[in-house]
């Protein structure tokens, strides 16, 4: 692992406290390695922090959280060839886990240690990168729901499930969008597209579809149909089962960028787990090589 070393660390949620920060980097100084440590209270100060530790020269920079944590992070590193190393503290950690990372935080760090780097691809909606996927409509509000759900019952999976169950029950209607897909335009009526860029992701819900299209240097492009409120609640269960089929269930579309309008010219844009309001035009992209990450050599646990 390339000197120094800076461990950004999201202690605002979880089991993020000081303590815990202390013992999960003790390798780190058992090494010998120069590094420094520098805990973040509110997520909303994570870009300035990693900003910061860009600007101070370090060459490695460790983002200790969950997904949202580690993309905003990966945002502000994107293009600089500093090496991002991920700690995974959060309920999912589906980047993570696509780099062959442990979900056990201890067991990461050891992989971190004897890891090697290695570029990666990120996708990107208007100049904000996202690891895993990026999206509009129903599933930003969904999110906003997961989160009052976790403030009151914690984090957990269960808590997510049942946020998008009540999501799903007050849906209203679908929008009109206009989308441009590798420069060919068409308009669609959708409560929802979802735009994947990390297979781990899809193969965990067994649409191996989208894979295929990620695998092929494509960003998986997923238009939710027109439907009505009951319709959307087994259109929802057949995905968690993982029963849904393209051209069957959803449009799915391969495309190296998509741009988005809507009737709003201001909308929630979901990317990561994190909610942000953006302005229209949505426009989506893939950027291959764009980091620098640090991953498990085979056999390493």
């Amino acid at each position: 692992m390339r000197e120094p070393i800076c461990v950004l660390a999201n202690a605002g949620s979880g089991r993020k406290s000081g303590a815990r920060i202390a013992q999960l980097t003790e390798p780190l100084r058992a090494a010998g390695l120069k590094h420094e440590v520098r805990l973040i209270r509110k997520g909303a100060l994570i870009p300035a922090a990693a900003q910061e530790a860009r600007a101070d020269g370090f060459a490695t920079v460790i983002a200790a959280g969950g997904d949202g944590t580690i993309c905003s992070v990966a945002t502000e590193l994107a293009g600089s060839g500093i090496a991002l190393g991920i700690l995974p503290l959060g309920t999912f950690n589906f980047f993570a886990r696509s780099l062959g990372l442990e979900n056990d935080p201890e067991a990461a760090m050891a992989q971190l240690l004897a890891g090697s780097e290695i570029p990666v691809a990120a996708g990107e909606v208007n100049g904000k990168l996202f690891l895993n996927n990026a999206s509009l409509g129903l599933y930003p509000a969904l999110l906003e729901q997961r989160e009052a759900a976790y403030a009151k019952w914690g984090r957990s999976r269960w808590a997510a499930y049942w946020s998008g169950l009540r999501v799903l029950a007050t849906y209203n209607r679908p929008s009109r969008m206009t989308l441009t897909v590798d420069g060919v335009v068409q308009v669609r009526h959708s409560p929802m597209v979802f735009i994947a860029q990390n297979a781990y992701q899809l193969e965990e819900y067994g649409m191996q579809e989208g894979v295929d299209l990620i695998r092929a240097g494509k960003l998986a492009v997923y238009i939710a149909p027109e439907l009505r409120r009951w319709q959307l609640l087994g259109f929802a269960l057949r995905i968690a089962v993982r029963m849904a089929r393209p051209y069957r269930d959803f449009t799915l579309i391969g495309a190296a960028a998509v741009e988005i309008e809507t009737r709003a010219r201001r909308r929630t844009i979901a990317r990561d787990g994190e909610r942000e309001t953006m302005a229209a035009p949505f426009a989506f992209r893939r950027l291959p090589d764009v980091l620098t990450v640090i991953v498990p050599v085979a056999g390493t646990s």
